[in-house]
């Protein structure tokens, strides 16, 4: 099958001029892959990537930086707030999607003022993000679907609320993604590899509404059944915040499945490791697990008893191929 290529560029005026604009020149029912080249700079541009077989491809994450600055508490037109899944930068709605070498970036500043800000909203298949830095403060990174229902009225408003919930596999490899609170956050089965996880310091995070936590690192929403949740190997817990002030995760729903396996953990991990967002029920039906964690941050001793300790051949049921179940990376 031949391969196409296009060219993004700010100063070639014989390439696109925006990304958005090389997407939508090609056909919706798209079967061939095609690769958007896209040159060094800052491409201030709210994103739809609804094509498939497309690989976006910068020269270097620190050069080539994708940003927008949408957030939720943000007023819209008809008076009421842009809520969380229309607060994206830029929105993956297809399958066989592959990024690499950019920065994706949501600007808008701090959760406390802004509220949530997705830097991606990854919705689909075989979504691959190779040498990309997501930069963002509450909710950086959703790996959709969606959950079924929400818990608030019109909290789901944006461009899937409607759609069918369909769980597809994510692959994050040698990635930087940086956040505060439930910055991963979603439904999918997601494979994170070699990343930087970086906790960002926000003092704000002290005050009585937050107990005293700078924040979470991930908020799972893994429907009930599905085998695998987030997977973390051999990726590093990195943070300028506090030590011991920051949870590795709480359950967005409440069978969230969150494992990581030889992962390097930095003192700002809290001892007890996970929080059950106030539900008892999460006790028995989220699946929290570590294996051979390391660093200040590791206290397997100390973790919440409902959380576990892999055991080597527990730990093998977590391989890469068996988590994206066939899809060959």
């Amino acid at each position: 099958m031949n391969q196409i290529n296009l060219i993004v560029s700010k100063t070639d005026p014989t390439a696109f001029s925006t990304i958005q604009g090389a997407i939508d020149s090609i056909p919706p029912n798209n079967t061939t892959p095609i690769t958007l080249s896209i040159r060094p700079g800052i491409y201030k541009e709210k994103l739809t990537i609804n094509r498939p077989y497309l690989t976006l491809i910068g020269e270097d994450p620190a050069t080539t930086v994708l940003t927008y600055q949408d957030y939720a508490k943000m007023p819209m037109p008809d008076g009421s707030k842009c809520g969380t899944f229309r607060s994206y930068s830029c929105f993956i709605d297809a399958n066989d999607i592959t990024l690499k070498n950019l920065t994706l970036e949501n600007s808008s500043g701090s959760g406390r003022i802004a509220g949530q800000a997705l830097a991606l909203y990854a919705d689909g298949d075989r979504i691959l993000l190779e040498n990309c830095r997501l930069l963002g403060h509450q909710d950086t990174l959703f790996t959709g679907p969606l959950p079924p229902s929400a818990i608030q009225q019109n909290g789901f408003i944006g461009p899937k609320e409607h759609a069918d919930r369909i769980n597809g596999r994510h692959c994050y490899k040698n990635c930087t993604i940086y956040g505060d609170v439930d910055f991963i956050f979603g439904s999918a089965t997601a494979y994170f590899e070699h990343c930087t996880i970086h906790s960002l310091e926000d003092s704000g995070r002290s005050d009585s509404k937050y107990g005293g936590n700078r924040g979470y690192i991930t908020a799972a929403s893994t429907p009930e059944g599905q085998p695998y949740g987030y997977v973390f190997f051999q990726c590093h817990f990195t943070s300028d915040c506090p030590p011991h002030s920051v949870y590795l995760g709480r359950p967005w729903r409440n069978y969230a499945k969150t494992v990581l396996l030889e992962c390097n953990l930095e003192e700002h991990i809290k001892e007890e490791g996970w929080h059950d967002w106030n539900k008892e029920e999460a006790h028995t039906q989220t699946f929290y697990a570590e294996y051979r964690s390391f660093g200040p941050g590791a206290a397997p001793e100390k973790r919440v008893p409902w959380s576990h300790q892999l055991s080597e051949s527990e730990a093998a049921l977590y391989t890469k191929e068996k988590v994206l179940d066939g899809w060959n990376i």
